[in-house]
């Protein structure tokens, strides 16, 4: 089919599309949209790329679905379906079966499968493959599968496509590859690009990425089964109190998100204490256990998943409530979450509870932020000097920057022809480079208009979708008559007393293991330091009161560690914390310590001092010394961006000053961030003749 096709073959497409729809969808009567056929028969009659940006559960998978069952009918290629998540792609799949669309995936999780799979593509027993965006710079994937799928496919998709634009919110470098691909496609095949969740800066960016001949549907962003209403709670406490009161009361099975890993398992473990049949999600919840507790969500076989944003783009359930404990850093990431609920019902709840601790979440995420121009400077002078590939791990000890900052520095430079990635690592290109710092600040700017919207958002009397709709530039806009400001819905602020006081005794009770580090960082030698393999003489697992992520504790604190609070004792509260984790601990030891080793601060001297002293008045043994500063040249918290670089910093700035006794030492701090102090120190007193180390400190960072 082309441009020229006929009245009669367009009439004859649309009448084709919709008998595919009705078996995608199962309904002898379903007919497609005006809106929906427009973006079909742009890709399936005239080749052409489309952008379409409507709301979650508008159809857009059908769109892609019925398009590719058209071209394949008509003797195209496979369709290439470019999809940021697992739960999406696994979705998609049993979708697309459910149509008769043989569809396959190549990621990360199913390495074993790929040879087969390319075996069945190139047969033509493939009408739709999945690959996520990092995918396309797999060195192998990259320059073996996707020029021939580059060559042989019938229609290109883009899922979430907002993550192309550096402006949308959840911008991902590996989608930027996208672009190239564009450029390597063969004249003729269709593209389509596909999101919820864009306003007209994104919208514009991504279609000018697209290219030539764009047809952009935008439509309504309304979604007229959510009822969006705010509960302002004083405290933690209170907060966790309403969802153990009235998360039964919400419909159906949903979905409670947090800002973060930390409060999915606290809030989970309160939770399931009440009574309730939770469970936590995140990032860090193996693959199978994922897939497993997503399947129990959509059977509602569990009340709630307590989520970080790792459960989000793409998860297709009809889920009766979204309930955010805690704001996200934008109306449109909060409008894509609660876009979660409601799309199997005509009647979903959405409440968002927010936190006082909010914006110091936000400010650790901003700070996560596209590196200074020196480090940017740094890393490619470090490439361009080395021999051969360097890897990630090995470009680390020359860089002061976490992995995961440097592999998406690392990618935003792939995509910007200054580095490529081959087998073995990153090499330079050579390719002249330039630091848009200009377009970094805007971004930045823009990040933080974001922030300023989601508290006008909490605090505005106006109807609150609405609200939504205006960030994202729906120029449909209207009252929707059904928020908590609109009246059509009342939220209950009450808590019981019984909730609030056992809410306050899950928070309050103290005490998180400190996971003693097992291996070395890789390439140490890089840095003239003879530390390889795993480290045999080191701490035990520690405790600590609490991380500052948490609920409870961690209130208190974030404000001790916050930048700028003058230095003192422990406060009395984390004292009597303290005496609770210790309690707890000691039942788990083989033998009682003999002896305290503390670590020197330059920043808090006070507050270590008065932790050392304490303990050795309340547990009557000695201080035998301390973990010292010797080169204060090197500053607090040097290296900490990466392993290798901080235990680097540590090695240099410190050395052990203590008379060891042959028993087991409590090694003493305040803040563990990497892990590598304690680590070094726990390694220089084992060697001094200490029998176990038994590190403490009054916080961790994670």
């Amino acid at each position: 089919m082309t441009t020229s096709a006929t009245t009669e073959t367009r009439t004859a497409a649309r009448e084709e599309a919709e008998g595919h729809l009705r078996a995608l969808v199962g309904s002898d009567d379903a007919v497609l949209r005006d809106d929906q056929w427009s973006a079909i028969e742009a890709l399936a009659v005239d080749a052409r790329r489309a952008l379409v940006v409507q709301r979650t559960g508008w159809g857009k998978s059908a769109v892609y679905f019925v398009a590719t069952l058209l071209l394949r009918s008509h003797g195209a290629g496979p369709t290439v379906i470019v999809s940021p998540l697992l739960a999406l792609m696994r979705n998609q799949i049993a979708a697309a079966e459910r149509a008769g669309i043989r569809a396959v995936t190549i990621n990360s999780t199913n390495i074993e499968q790929w040879q087969p799979i390319n075996d069945a593509i190139n047969a033509g027993e493939v009408d739709v493959l999945l690959v996520s965006p990092e995918r396309l710079n797999n060195p192998g994937f990259r320059d073996e599968v996707m020029p021939r799928l580059a060559a042989t496919c019938g229609l290109l998709v883009v899922d979430e496509a907002h993550c192309i634009s550096d402006w949308g919110h959840d911008f991902r470098p590996d989608y930027r590859r996208i672009r190239t691909l564009l450029d390597t496609l063969p004249t003729g095949i269709p593209v389509l690009a596909t999101t919820a969740t864009a306003n007209a800066r994104v919208t514009d960016d991504v279609a000018e990425q697209l290219g030539r001949d764009v047809l952009v549907l935008r439509g309504s962003l309304d979604r007229e089964s959510l009822r969006l209403g705010v509960v302002r709670l004083k405290t933690a406490e209170m907060r966790l109190a309403w969802l153990a009161d009235h998360l039964a009361e919400q419909p159906g099975s949903g979905i409670v998100y947090c800002l973060t890993v930390a409060a999915t398992q606290e809030v989970a473990a309160y939770l399931r204490d009440r009574g309730h049949e939770v469970a936590a999600y995140s990032g860090q919840t193996d693959t199978t256990e994922r897939q497993a507790l997503e399947q129990a969500l959509v059977d509602g076989r569990v009340k709630a998943l307590i989520a970080t944003s790792a459960l989000g783009m793409g998860f297709d359930a009809s889920l009766g409530f979204v309930i955010n404990l805690g704001a996200p850093q934008s109306p449109v990431a909060y409008y894509q979450q609660v876009g979660r609920a409601g799309r199997g019902t005509d009647d979903a709840t959405v409440v968002l509870l927010p936190q006082l601790e909010d914006r110091d979440i936000w400010a650790y995420f901003a700070s996560l932020a596209f590196p200074p121009e020196q480090l940017v400077r740094q890393t490619l002078e470090v490439l361009g000097d080395a021999p051969g590939a360097m890897s990630t791990v090995a470009l680390e000890t020359y860089v002061e920057l976490s992995r995961n900052r440097l592999e998406t520095l690392l990618k935003v430079l792939d995509v910007d022809g200054a580095v490529r990635r081959v087998q073995g690592g990153w090499v330079a290109t050579g390719q002249p480079w330039s630091y848009d710092a200009e377009r970094y600040a805007r971004v930045a700017e823009a990040r933080q208009r974001e922030q300023d919207a989601m508290l006008a958002y909490l605090d505005s009397t106006e109807c609150r979708m609405r609200f939504l709709r205006e960030q994202l530039d729906d120029p449909e806009a209207v009252d929707c008559g059904r928020c908590d400001n609109c009246g059509g819905l009342t939220l209950s602020t009450t808590v019981s007393d019984a909730a609030v006081a056992e809410a306050g005794e899950a928070l309050s009770r103290p005490g998180v293991a400190i996971e003693p580090r097992k291996l070395w960082p890789t390439a140490l030698a890089n840095l003239g330091l003879d530390l390889k393999g795993k480290i045999a003489t080191g701490p035990a697992a520690g405790r600590a009161i609490a991380r500052l992520t948490d609920l409870g504790h961690g209130q208190a604190l974030r404000a001790l560690f916050r930048a700028g609070a003058e230095d003192g004792p422990v406060p009395d509260p984390l004292k009597s914390a303290l005496l609770t984790v210790m309690k707890d601990w000691s039942r788990d030891w083989d033998e009682r310590p003999v002896a305290i080793v503390g670590v020197e601060s330059s920043t808090r001297p006070q507050l270590v001092g008065d932790l050392a002293t304490g303990l050795s008045r309340v547990m009557q043994i000695p201080i035998v010394g301390r973990f010292a500063i010797v080169d204060p040249s090197i500053e607090p918290g040097r290296g900490a961006a990466n392993s290798a670089q901080r235990v680097a910093a540590v090695q240099r700035r410190y050395d052990l000053m203590a008379d060891v006794p042959a028993g087991p030492v409590l090694l003493v701090d305040d803040l563990v961030v990497s892990g590598w102090t304690l680590t070094v120190a726990g390694v220089a007193l084992r060697e001094a003749g200490a029998s176990a180390v038994l590190p403490l400190t009054l916080g961790t960072q994670t």
